[in-house]
């Protein structure tokens, strides 16, 4: 469609933009503070951000729908809802660890068809529309064709609440490490999946995420032939991506 080309080309526009906010912002003194425990940090740009991209979406789609982690839902009477995370790796980000991202999902009708992951330190920007493929910098992307688990390099995440409930990702760990070639930890959801999506990676998953983290990124992902398997669960949402040799290998070690 159309117009949903013109809504990414919007999405990465802004996203650029801020962006080069974030860039400038990281080479001084920051407000960081801290959410839900003393590593789950939100600095001034993740507000910063979220704010600058909620009003160029209402100025230039009014009506639609948004969700937001930072300041939660904006109602509107559309069939579009934008699903955004403004610093997906913000511990890294606060940090100056260049593995961050901006991460904008776009659904319509319930049915996720515009992905962007923006990595500005990176300077790559990842995207998809549904039923057209996946990119990077335009190039086309896929992922990868590694078909033995002990070839595979995947990543993993941990909750926040990881010292405080034996649900924190470490069962699965120790039950699929023995059985791959590597494990990676980077601490973006959406930048993993995009990881997974153009081969770099073979794996990928995580547990207690929230849609935003991962919105855009599972779009990109399946759009590149990739695979994902998502629970929503009490606590979050429970992600297992890899690519379609070893999604089945995979989910046999660490299923819920």
């Amino acid at each position: 469609m159309n117009q949903w080309k013109q809504m990414l080309e919007d999405a990465k526009e802004w996203a650029k933009e801020a962006g080069q906010k974030q860039l400038e912002r990281a080479e001084g003194p920051m407000e960081v503070n801290s959410k839900s425990s003393a590593i789950d940090f939100v600095t001034e740009l993740d507000v910063w951000t979220e704010n600058f991209l909620t009003e160029k979406i209402q100025a230039n789609y009014p009506g639609h729908v948004m969700k937001t982690e930072e300041s939660g839902n904006y109602d509107g009477e559309s069939d579009y809802e934008w699903v955004i995370d403004p610093i997906d790796g913000t511990v890294n980000y606060a940090r100056g660890l260049p593995f961050y991202c901006i991460s904008i999902g776009i659904r319509y009708q319930g049915e996720t068809v515009i992905g962007l992951v923006y990595a500005p330190k990176l300077g790559e920007t990842f995207e998809a529309i549904k039923g057209e493929g996946a990119s990077l910098n335009g190039r086309q992307i896929h992922s990868s064709s590694t078909s033995q688990l002990d070839k595979a390099v995947i990543a993993t995440g941990f909750p926040y609440d990881k010292g405080m409930t034996e649900d924190n990702n470490l069962p699965h760990v120790n039950k699929l490490l023995p059985q791959i070639g590597g494990l990676r930890r980077m601490g973006s959801a959406a930048l993993d999946l995009c990881q997974v999506a153009c081969g770099r990676l073979d794996g990928y998953w995580e547990i207690k995420l929230k849609d935003w983290d991962v919105e855009a990124g599972i779009l990109i992902l399946k759009e590149a032939g990739g695979e994902v398997l998502m629970i929503e669960e009490k606590k979050g949402l429970y992600v297992m991506a890899a690519n379609s040799f070893l999604h089945s290998k995979i989910q046999a070690f660490i299923i819920r």
